[in-house]
């Protein structure tokens, strides 16, 4: 299973930092030449590998990781996200919901990577919080997961527990969805609220 993470500002940065912290090998992406940010790809750590575009959409798990409003520029990088998980890290806080065509933002992304299992997760972190050790108190530091495909989440919450954090399912898009989504000028209830699970 290969991973990569498109898009390389403050949120695609603590999300690498999460796969160093563990040892995981992923590929950094922008719409920049890589050497533009290899320096700061290696300050994170060896594993975090910059790649062209391109390049970095032939990994099977995709953590989403641009402005929301560029989402559609990244789609354009294949004619087809068939056997691919995205997974959207975007918020579209300030986006009229009547641009999004009334569907939570996740599902309005689906409509661009075409074939793909979308799966909305890491979006209710700040990037300080998202980069931090997710292992506290006798805890691990909980994430959550939606998506409209039912089979989706399963790898996408399997990687979470293997870069330290505790998934937290929450249905489809528009059901428990609802709660790590924005738009307009509101957050979901569950944006921002850093919640830890104990260990059984």
């Amino acid at each position: 299973m290969k991973y990569s993470i498109i898009g390389f500002g403050n949120i695609g940065k603590a999300l690498a930092t999460a796969f160093t912290r563990k040892g995981i090998e992923v590929s950094v992406a922008t719409t920049r030449d890589p050497e533009s940010f290899a320096s700061d790809a290696a300050a994170i750590g060896p594993g975090i590998v910059p790649k062209t575009l391109a390049e970095a959409v032939k990994a099977d798990i995709i953590f989403l990781a641009v402005r929301f409003e560029s989402h559609q520029d990244v789609a354009k990088a294949l004619p087809t996200w068939q056997g691919k998980t995205i997974v959207d890290v975007t918020n579209a806080y300030g986006v009229p919901l009547e641009k999004l065509d009334g569907l939570p933002s996740s599902a309005f992304v689906a409509k661009s990577f075409v074939g793909a299992n979308v799966v909305k997760g890491f979006n209710h972190l700040i990037a300080a919080t998202l980069s931090a050790d997710p292992a506290v108190s006798g805890g691990h530091r909980v994430v959550f997961l939606s998506s409209d495909e039912e089979d989706a989440v399963a790898p996408v919450a399997d990687l979470a527990k293997r870069l330290g954090f505790a998934p937290v399912e929450l249905g489809k898009f528009d059901e428990g969805g609802a709660l790590v989504h924005a738009h307009d000028d509101i957050w979901g209830r569950l944006i921002f609220q850093d919640l830890y699970k104990k260990e059984q």
